[in-house]
This record gives C-alpha cells, sequence and structure tokens, in this order.
C-alpha cells in the first residue's frame, strides 16, 4: 500500500525534529571557541559553492540571474559572516560598567526555517549560520518550486558544520515539502523558534502556530527623488538595485516618487540607463499580467524585461533593463502600485516634498507597511522629515533599496530576513541576526536598600497631626486627597523643626 505523501512529510518532520533537539542539547554544551570555528567552516564553504548553488537556484526555479545568485550567496558567507563572526553567543556575553548587571547567553533550541523560491540559497545558508552561531539547531522547510537548490545548501551546511566538530542532527532540510508538512514544523511541541520568509500567508501561519516566530511582511518600496537630489547618480542606483537579481529581493524598489520640478530630467536620464516608458495601450497590457487575484503573477517574478514584454504581448528593445509605467492612483485596480519582484516601477509625480509624504504613506499601506522606503535626496531637513513620518523600518538614503535595505551598502546590521515591526504585522523591526536567537539571561546584584516601611507609631502620630491640622484649620478630613494630606503634615512638620527648639 503506498503512504499518502502528507502523511510521509508530517512524520519526517517529526523525525527530524527529534534528532535535531538531541543535537542541539550536545551543540549548547560547546564553547565559544568551538563554536566561532564551526560558523567559519560553514561560511568557507558557502563561498566555496557560491556559484554552483546560484546556477542551481535558477535552473529550478527560473528566478533571476545567476551572477546576482552568486553574489546574494556571498553577501551571507561574506558580509554577514563578517558581521557575527566576533560576536559572543556563549555564557557571559555583556557586564555593565558598573559590574552590576550580567548578560547569559542561552540558545532558544530548535529553528524552524522558512525558506521562499526567490532566494532558495541564499536564505537557507543564512538562517544556518544564524542559528548555529547562537548554539541552535535549524529544520529546513524548503519551497517546492525550490527543493533541490535549497536541500544543497543545507546538505553543504551540514557536512561543514559536521566536519568541523558540531553534532549529527543538527541542520536538517525537508525532502517532501507541502503546506500540511510547513504547518506541522511551526507547531510541534519540540519547535522553539520559527523564522518565516515567504508569503503573507505562510507569515500569518507561523504568528498563528502558538510559537515564538520573526516572519517579515511584503516589501512595497517606494523611492521619493527630491529636487535637490544628484539625478544621475540617484538613477544609476536605482536601476541597479532594482535589476539586481531581476528584482527578486522584497527590499527593492517597487515605485518612484519624483518631484514635478526634476520629472523631465528623471525620465530622460531614466531612458538613457535603459529604462523603458510603457504607452497606454502597453500600460494595460503589462498590467494585466502583474498580478492574479490580490496577489503577484509567480509567471512574472524574477523574469527579465524582454520575458514580461512578451507575455504581454509587446515588444522591447533588447537593452531594456527596466519597464517603467506612470501611475496616478494608488491601489489594487492599480496594478503598477502594488510589489512587483520583478523589474517593472511605477511612476509617480508630486509637486512638492509634503505631497510625496503622503504619496510614500499610501505606496506602503498598499503592502509595504513596516518594511523600506528609499530616499534620494541633499537636503537633511527632508530626509529628517521622511524618517520621523514613515511607516517604514528602513529608512534608506541616497543608496539603492536593495542593496541598502539587507545593509551591503548601508551600515545595517546585515541580514536576509528583514522585521517590519508592529507597522506590518511583525514582533521587531530589525534585520535579524543570531542576537534574535537568544535568551538573554541576567544576574543583577543589589545596590540599594528599599526605604523602611514607615512604623506603626510613626503612622499613629501622623494621624493626630493631620486631626489637628484640619480641626484648627476648619478643612474636612474627608475634603481632602492622601497626597494633600500628606503635603501639609510635611510642611507643618519642616516649619516645626525650622523653630529654634521647636517640638511635637
Amino acid at each position: 500500500m503506498k503512504l499518502d505523501e502528507d502523511l510521509l512529510g508530517i512524520q519526517e518532520v517529526r523525525n527530524a525534529l527529534l534528532e535535531a533537539k538531541r543535537a542541539q542539547k550536545l551543540l549548547e554544551q560547546m564553547t565559544q571557541a568551538q563554536i566561532d570555528g564551526i560558523v567559519e567552516r560553514m561560511a568557507q564553504a558557502a563561498e566555496a559553492e557560491a556559484e554552483r548553488l546560484g546556477t542551481l537556484a535558477v535552473e529550478e526555479t527560473g528566478f533571476g540571474l545567476k551572477a546576482d545568485k552568486k553574489a546574494k550567496n556571498l553577501f551571507v558567507a561574506r558580509d554577514v559572516y563578517n558581521e557575527i563572526k566576533d560576536m559572543k553567543t556563549v555564557g557571559i556575553i555583556r557586564k555593565d560598567e558598573s559590574g552590576q548587571v550580567w548578560e547569559i547567553a542561552q540558545p532558544m533550541g530548535v529553528v524552524a526555517a522558512i525558506i521562499p523560491s526567490t532566494n532558495p540559497t541564499s536564505t537557507v545558508i543564512f538562517k544556518c549560520l544564524i542559528a548555529l552561531k547562537a548554539r541552535n539547531a535549524i529544520v529546513i522547510s524548503p519551497h517546492p518550486s525550490a527543493l533541490r537548490c535549497s536541500a544543497e545548501s543545507a546538505a553543504l551546511m551540514k557536512a561543514a558544520a559536521e566536519a568541523a566538530g558540531a553534532p549529527p542532527g543538527v541542520i536538517h532540510c525537508l525532502s517532501i515539502p507541502s503546506i500540511e508538512a510547513s504547518h506541522e514544523l511551526m507547531r510541534h511541541k519540540l519547535t522553539d523558534i520559527i523564522l518565516a520568509t515567504g508569503g503573507t500567508g505562510m507569515v500569518k501561519a507561523a504568528y498563528s502556530s502558538g510559537k515564538p516566530a520573526y516572519g517579515v511582511g511584503p516589501g512595497n518600496v517606494p523611492v521619493y527623488i527630491h529636487r535637490s537630489a544628484n539625478v544621475k547618480q540617484a538613477v544609476s542606483r536605482i536601476v541597479q538595485s532594482k535589476t539586481f537579481d531581476y528584482g527578486t529581493i522584497c527590499a527593492s524598489e517597487q515605485a518612484l516618487v519624483v518631484d514635478e520640478a526634476i520629472k523631465k530630467q528623471v525620465i530622460e536620464e531614466l531612458q538613457r540607463q535603459g529604462a523603458h516608458f510603457l504607452n497606454e495601450g502597453e500600460k494595460q497590457r503589462v498590467a494585466s499580467i502583474l498580478t492574479i487575484g490580490k496577489g503577484m503573477n509567480p509567471k512574472v517574478v524574477g523574469r527579465s524585461p524582454q520575458v514580461i514584454a512578451s507575455q504581454a504581448g509587446i515588444n522591447v528593445p533588447s537593452t531594456t533593463r527596466v519597464i517603467i509605467a506612470e501611475e496616478i492612483a494608488v491601489g489594487h485596480e492599480y496594478p503598477f502600485s502594488v510589489e512587483k519582484l520583478c523589474p517593472v516601477l511605477a511612476f509617480y509625480t508630486v509637486k512638492d516634498w509634503q505631497e510625496g509624504c503622503r504619496r510614500c504613506i499610501e505606496l506602503l499601506e498598499q503592502g509595504g507597511l513596516g518594511h523600506t522606503l528609499g530616499i534620494h535626496c541633499e537636503d537633511f531637513m527632508i530626509i529628517e522629515a521622511f524618517g520621523l513620518e514613515k511607516p517604514a523600518s528602513r529608512i534608506v538614503v541616497n543608496t539603492g533599496t536593495t542593496f541598502g535595505g539587507i545593509g551591503a551598502t548601508t551600515a545595517l546590521f546585515p541580514s536576509m530576513t528583514l522585521g517590519c515591526g508592529s507597522f506590518g504585522g511583525n514582533i521587531t523591526s530589525d534585520n535579524i541576526g543570531p542576537q534574535h536567537l537568544l535568551n538573554t539571561k541576567r544576574v543583577a546584584f543589589g545596590i540599594r536598600e528599599m526605604p523602611a516601611a514607615p512604623t506603626l507609631e510613626h503612622r499613629q502620630a501622623e494621624e493626630r497631626v493631620v486631626e489637628a491640622i484640619t480641626a484648627n484649620s476648619g478643612v474636612n478630613r474627608q475634603a481632602i486627597s492622601r497626597e494633600e494630606v500628606t503635603r501639609i503634615v510635611r510642611k507643618v512638620l519642616a516649619e516645626m523643626e525650622n523653630r529654634e527648639g521647636g517640638m511635637l
């Protein structure tokens, strides 16, 4: 009798969690030097295989570019690793200046990692690195359409970790991925923390599992180009960012919001740098294939401008790097105004920065709350206004949002998992790292005594004073508050103490 694949997948989850829990208990006993050695070997293995894994990802999913997939793998293997390699994650990790509070790191346990099809190898490498750095085991649930390349990435991390001394079973990747298996993984009693990167439905399931979870929301990223911007430089950075891996990073630009005073200049520069502006007929055709219902059409995700144009039944030059449509409104009935993980942009014109501010908020509310906002501007007052007012966790200034948001071209913590805070229904607005996979305990020393409670004799004496004061002043005792009584008592006592030879 042939067993149901869903049942096999659920049983695989249970087996993996059991092995991971046992392995994690051994990993938890390791020293900082041992953990650092394991993570270093994993980063080295990822760097050596970055190109092969990137190629596998494109061949299996059809999303993106091989060279850019390789670059993402290298970003994790180099930038993320360099950021976390000296991080203390074992024992006492911090003491305050006075030495009165010690912080002690303890791992959370077993991490359930949900992996997207758009970044299937770099996200696996990233989550394995940060999980083991914090002495956690990890069970990976790959996207079914990226099973092979995610499994290859996990196997590489597992082999490198075990070669460096990690206990067997500390890294697992499900071989029968399904929605049912993912839900079992997130809800199971042996799962301690969830790292969910994927569609809105999967992230909501993570938060509904009853487990602590870091989920990430969609990134409908608006980019405001102020009249003070260096237009040529701004356009160059935007085009490079939006076309990187054909727009598959959630922090990539989705809509340009441009001051009317520089509109003509921006359009001309975009065209010089490979942008194709759609006419009204072309716009309607492309709009018809961008979404399915209220979601993205997977057939355009991570595809080239030429492939997207072909699907829409139009022609664009072979030199086209990005497709742009002028838009005047925001909403599901305007497909260019929603998240598009492909080299397609909306273009809005505004009179000034105040109108630009309102338009950016509209776009964020359309599906990018809490994620990322870009601004190209040389006026620090405008930059500050955008930073203070926008419901975005990352305000990226004068750089591409793809690279700035993940910390590649900014000083943000380098990460492939970007929290959206309460704006986007997430528990954190941080770029996620090992520090989010630790329980931090605190040893706190006593530094002061609590004030002694008033004695019975003191309270009785105070009451006698209050009665005397209220009787002599004609004040109704019930009409004054306890605070007023205390104030009167203290005032009288102070006056009596100041009198020479004053006594009660």
